[in-house]
């Protein structure tokens, strides 16, 4: 009796461990491991430049497109002392396939985007600025930025003449429905290049980290100067 339960926990341990090693076997691993490099890093520089502190904020980059792997932030970290161990593989279904923790909450969010822009990498930020036009600009569903030069920092813009149009959608804690209407959104208006959630933060995407790095620092910087320029409007 005992021969055979220790025979069948052993057996169970040996299926266990196939299936983990079946599962790390589908990623790219030198990839994978440079890409957790990579988010920590910028994700510490989002942190020291006050767009994602306490543990605000996600980041995740593709992996490997068939099948989906998705290199992403665990959930409730503080991205500060951020490190590449904190990042996680997860499938197209949310399902972790390597590494430890729990995803973000958001990991849907970041499919959708994925999903709908093709995009490599996917970064959400909580700025103060995201937070005031967010809500200030709520019933107007968006925030336009027309006219300056660092439009020209977002893919495919060349001029400051530029009408860049950046989507406001109500904040729900309810991940499903958020990311069928973000999947809704992007059919709607294949042009964007991010959206807020509304007293909440920013979402955009690049092709690499590199550029949806850069298409943070664009919005952050417009986002800034709209609300600072407001602000000075109405003191005048």
């Amino acid at each position: 009796m005992i021969e055979g339960q220790r025979g069948g926990t052993i057996a169970a341990d040996v299926v266990q461990k196939d299936m983990t090693v079946a599962k790390q076997s589908e990623l790219p691993r030198a990839r994978f491991q440079r890409l957790a490099k990579e988010i920590s890093k910028i994700g510490k520089g989002f942190y020291s430049r006050g767009w994602a502190l306490g543990t605000s904020g996600n980041l995740s980059a593709v992996v490997k497109v068939d099948p989906l792997r998705l290199a992403i932030t665990a959930s409730g970290l503080d991205k500060s002392t951020l490190r590449p161990s904190q990042i996680l593989a997860i499938d197209a279904d949310e399902e972790v396939r390597f590494g430890r923790g729990k995803p973000s909450s958001e990991a849907a969010i970041h499919l959708a985007v994925v999903r709908g822009r093709s995009a490599g990498a996917v970064f959400h930020t909580h700025s103060v600025w995201s937070t005031l036009l967010s809500e200030r600009h709520a019933q107007e569903r968006g925030v336009e930025f027309k006219g300056y030069e660092m439009l020209k920092g977002l893919e495919n813009v060349r001029s400051h003449e530029h009408s860049e149009w950046l989507p406001i959608l109500e904040n729900s804690q309810d991940m499903k429905k958020l990311s069928r209407e973000v999947r809704e959104l992007l059919e709607r208006l294949p042009a964007i290049h991010g959206f807020l959630l509304r007293g909440h933060g920013l979402y955009t995407w690049g092709r690499t980290p590199g550029e949806a790095k850069r298409h943070v620092e664009i919005f952050e910087f417009l986002m800034e100067v709209v609300a600072r320029s407001k602000a000075s409007s109405d003191r005048g």
